[in-house]
């Protein structure tokens, strides 16, 4: 595996790429907007999207890359997370809101609401509402993994039904009566632990934030698959059944790896949504969940590094192209999947990692290795 070769250093090392890279950038956008070093607030609102969405990547990867389960539901936990967060932010407005109530949000008079539903008490707090971001996705990744995996589903069954769960999910959150704001949504978001949202510092400090989470999460998930635990989880992914035999508990590993994951997204929903200022059902949609499993095929399936790399060029390109031909980005994902599948099956990382590994070679070998390579389809 990729990140076996890249040994301890080159983990931290890798880890470091994201921290470095968001405090350089946060430190420099809060200088003068004359300064020849200034990064404008868009960029920063940007990268920091980016990041969030490798965080969610990467969440995919280490459940599809070295467990095999295929999710195409990990947006939900996604969304779950964001929404979490949208709950406190929309709590936080407070009289400042369009109607200036000071307990309920504006969708809520607007709908006739008379009290807080009670499944909002709590989230004036930050300290409850980082609980929920964490424990709403993992209390459902647990409840649906400990169904699905104790029935033994498995396969494309499991990704048929994770992706009924997220289109369910998106169709409840539409409903008005649901309170979470129906297709609106939550925003007109005010403030964060006191900080302003608009305040250029606190964008900056979101930035290094996921930035730091995104690192951090990497090397856990770097010592998770490089544990003895990892190679259990290894042998799952190839050989099921025999793993079975030789006396483990799939089940449990299945369910502990995919309630993790699932927090982890849910972490990543919630660095993602007082950066772009709103929530929305249409999170929940399942082509995002799809579009996550993309960024994890283009950057390299069980890397780690792979899927944060995915995550960010694929998000880039969607920036540049909805800007200029915004009706041909789904074309240009579709087929930038397909490509990857018949041509690039170990994604961006492994391609490089495979050449790297091919040149270190003589020659005689680097010719037989191209030979298997080319009878393999690789």
């Amino acid at each position: 595996m990729i990140s076996a070769r890249l040994g301890l250093y080159g983990s931290l090392l890798v880890a470091a790429v994201p921290l470095a890279l968001t405090i350089a950038v946060g430190l420099l956008s809060l200088l003068p907007a004359d300064s020849a070093l200034h990064v404008p607030g868009y960029v920063v609102t940007l990268l920091g999207k980016y990041l969030a969405y490798a965080l969610l990547a990467l969440s995919v990867d280490l459940v599809w890359g070295y467990v095999g389960i295929l999710s195409l539901g990990h947006g939900a936990f996604f969304a779950l997370g964001g929404y979490a967060m949208g709950m406190y932010l929309m709590r936080q407005i407070g009289t400042r809101g369009v109607y200036g109530d000071p307990v309920l949000p504006d969708f809520m008079v607007f709908l006739n609401w008379q009290e807080l539903p009670w499944y909002w008490y709590g989230f004036d707090h930050f300290a409850f509402a980082a609980l929920m971001i964490v424990l709403v996705p993992g209390a459902l990744a647990f409840v649906f993994g400990y169904l699905a995996f104790r029935s033994r589903v498995s396969g494309v069954y499991l990704s048929i039904i994770t992706q009924a769960l997220t289109f369910a999910l998106m169709l409840a959150f539409f409903r008005n009566d649901m309170g979470f704001g129906g297709n609106n949504g939550l925003t007109d978001f005010k403030d964060l632990l006191g900080a302003n949202l608009q305040a250029g510092s606190t964008k900056a400090g979101l930035l290094i934030a996921t930035g730091a989470f995104l690192s951090f999460f990497f090397l856990v998930c770097r010592h998770l698959t490089q544990s003895r635990f990892g190679k259990v989880l290894i042998a799952i992914r190839d050989a099921e059944s025999r793993t079975r035999f030789l006396g483990y508990r799939v089940e449990r590993y299945k369910l502990l790896v995919f309630t993790f994951s699932a927090m982890m997204a849910g972490i990543g929903g919630a660095l993602y949504v007082p950066q772009i200022g709103i929530i929305n059902p249409s999170e929940f949609e399942p082509a995002n969940s799809i579009e996550a499993v993309i960024w994890v095929a283009v950057g390299g399936r069980g890397t780690l590094v792979g899927s944060m790399v995915g995550a960010v060029i694929v998000n880039f390109a969607k920036t540049v192209l909805t800007g200029t031909f915004p009706e041909i980005w789904l074309f240009v994902l579709g087929g930038l999947f397909i490509f990857v599948t018949l041509f690039m099956p170990r994604g961006i990382v492994g391609l490089f990692t495979g050449l790297r590994t091919w040149r270190s070679q003589p020659a005689k070998v680097r010719k037989q290795l191209t030979g298997r390579a080319l009878e393999a389809g690789e």
